[in-house]
């Protein structure tokens, strides 16, 4: 359906807009816009009366977002950003086809990215662009032909392939297993543990797994495993990492399994899109490449060993 044009201002008003209300200064808006401070006034109040509603309070020096000017301001951002982020993708690459991806981060650095060359040189005229995200993406927001998720691929409108499976091991540094041993998992309860933001619930799920029953967990925050790694490297605690993104580290003794069994994760990770999408050949060239690369198998990377540890319960104490 097409919007009438009395309700598309145009961008400098809007540009003006955000940049008042982002600042919380016409003058500052002006100095940003490269405009002057009258020239920002006039371009707000225009809209204003365009608007038929005030998203300012005019108070002497100063200038305050109504209720209806901090709302139109939210909405405004995200509006500008996707022109903005299409404006640039357009530019990157005028000539050649794009896929526009977001994907979680340690997975792109460690895993996808060092494999794309091989791709990149059998499609030189695609152009993959990367957003990472470590939440759930919504399609219908925001302008991705496909995303790279670890979790449950249960997201409407939308269509899935798994990749791959995941083990996770308890990683310390060799200075830190040295001076802090660990005979069983149970006695993890008193470590410093290293929690990662996008899931909160890991270890509990670690130690239940293992057979212990806890009270509660705690420790610091990471939003990305690369945060978290260097955070156990460094001998500031105990983290739960997957052996398939971080075996190289083991293998040169940076980080040391402080038990030989792997855990196997509830989750795994998938390739989404939007059914729109699901035509798109530089999606399906993509996801073909991808599924190819990732051998899926419906199993764990690494089998688990057999629980040597009995079921026991302990309450965690600070640390």
């Amino acid at each position: 359906m097409a919007i009438p044009r009395r309700f598309l201002p145009p961008t400098a008003m809007l540009a003006a807009f955000e940049a008042a209300a982002r600042t919380g200064s016409f003058t500052q808006a002006a100095i940003e816009l490269n405009l002057t401070q009258s020239a920002v006034s006039r371009q707000i109040r225009t809209l204003e009366e365009r608007l038929g509603a005030d998203l300012f309070v005019r108070e002497r020096q100063t200038v305050i977002l109504t209720a209806a000017g901090v709302k139109y301001a939210r909405d405004i951002r995200h509006a500008l950003k996707h022109i903005g982020d299409a404006s640039m993708a357009i530019r990157a690459s005028p000539r050649t086809a794009s896929l526009d991806l977001a994907v979680v981060p340690g997975f792109a650095e460690r895993w996808l990215i060092p494999r794309l060359p091989s791709f990149c040189s059998a499609n030189p005229d695609l152009i993959i662009n990367f957003s990472t995200r470590t939440t759930p993406i919504e399609f219908d927001a925001e302008p991705f032909d496909a995303a790279i998720h670890f979790g449950q691929p249960l997201w409407m409108g939308a269509e899935s392939i798994p990749l791959m499976g995941e083990s996770v091991f308890a990683l310390a540094s060799a200075g830190f297993a040295e001076t802090h041993p660990f005979p069983s998992p149970e006695d993890l309860l008193t470590a410093p543990l290293l929690i990662l933001r996008s899931r909160p619930d890991a270890w509990e799920r670690w130690f239940l797994s293992n057979g212990v029953y806890y009270d509660s967990v705690t420790g610091p925050l990471f939003d990305q495993f690369e945060t978290m790694a260097s955070a156990a490297k460094a001998g500031l605690g105990v983290a739960l990492l997957p052996a398939v993104l971080y075996q190289q580290e083991i293998t040169r003794g940076e980080l040391v399994p402080l038990f030989d069994k792997v855990t196997p994760s509830d989750n795994s990770y998938h390739l989404l899109w939007p059914q729109s999408r699901r035509d798109n050949p530089e999606l399906i060239l993509f996801r073909d490449w991808l599924a190819r690369e990732a051998q899926f198998k419906p199993t764990v990377l690494i089998e688990p060993c057999p629980d040597p540890y009995p079921i026991r319960s302990r309450k965690r104490s600070g640390g």
